[in-house]
């Protein structure tokens, strides 16, 4: 029962004819547009408990989780300097440089966090545009196609010039093998570091293409602590240089793997 405060007008009938027709014509309007999005297959999916889960645990580790990868990056900040840039865009003693590549990360992190993207595949084209929120400031258009030679320093590992059709496939191959979840998303992750698909940011967005993918999954979230960032990167050139997937895999695995 609704109650109208004030005296009664045709004014105010007028207003409720017009109100209730404005409404059944909104929702005509918005029937035909679920119609149309069902026929282009476009599906307002549910997410799992498990799912929304993972995506409170992944924003309650945000912070830390971005702490990690800048050390990672060797951006020198404390915990409590990256933390501030995070909650207010700024810090004093950061050069401006650190502070951006921060704030790139907590852009994508925030981006594959969206219950809209988290229902998105893990494809060629989201690793794109997470590179590009992680290249944002540094360059044109950080999510395209690296066309240029690069060097990789410790290692005598040069990655060739990536392919688009080959990456693309790739990724598509690697999704689609019948294995555990954590060890897709480390295959999805080491290939695209070994790979150097981008100018730059290459490991920053890689490790957040292969979380999107395991947290749609509500399979936890994998980030190289700072405890273990030297030994990674000792493996990680290991890795560059020929060895096996397994023996950073097995590391990533156990030391690097976040669960709930």
């Amino acid at each position: 029962t609704s109650t109208y405060v004030d005296l009664y007008s045709d004014e105010l009938y007028q207003l409720l004819l017009r109100n209730a027709k404005e409404r059944k014509d909104l929702n005509k309007a918005l029937r035909k547009i679920n119609k149309d999005l069902a026929v282009l297959g476009y599906e307002d999916k549910e997410l799992s408990t498990r799912v929304l889960q993972n995506l409170d645990f992944a924003r309650a580790n945000m912070k830390a989780n971005i702490y990690d990868q800048a050390v990672l990056e060797g951006v020198a900040t404390t915990f409590p300097q990256t933390e501030d840039i995070i909650e207010n865009g700024k810090v004093s003693g950061v050069s401006a440089t650190d502070v951006q590549k921060i704030l790139n990360l907590k852009h994508a992190w925030e981006f594959i966090l969206d219950r809209d993207v988290i229902q998105s595949e893990s494809n060629y084209h989201m690793l794109c545009h997470i590179a590009k929120l992680v290249n944002e400031g540094f360059f044109y258009d950080g999510g395209r196609i690296r066309g240029i030679p690069v060097q990789i320093g410790g290692t005598s590992y040069v990655p060739p010039l990536p392919v688009e059709s080959v990456v693309i496939g790739q990724i598509e191959e690697i999704r689609s093998r019948d294995k555990d979840p954590i060890e897709t998303a480390i295959e999805l992750c080491m290939y695209c570091m070994k790979t150097q698909v981008f100018k730059d940011g290459n490991k920053r967005a890689s490790v957040i293409f292969a979380n999107h993918y395991l947290i749609a999954q509500g399979m936890g979230l994998l980030v190289i602590p700072e405890k273990d960032v030297l030994e990674f990167k000792k493996l990680l050139v290991r890795y560059y240089e020929g060895e096996p997937l397994e023996l950073i895999g097995a590391f990533l695995k156990e030391r690097c793997w976040k669960r709930f």
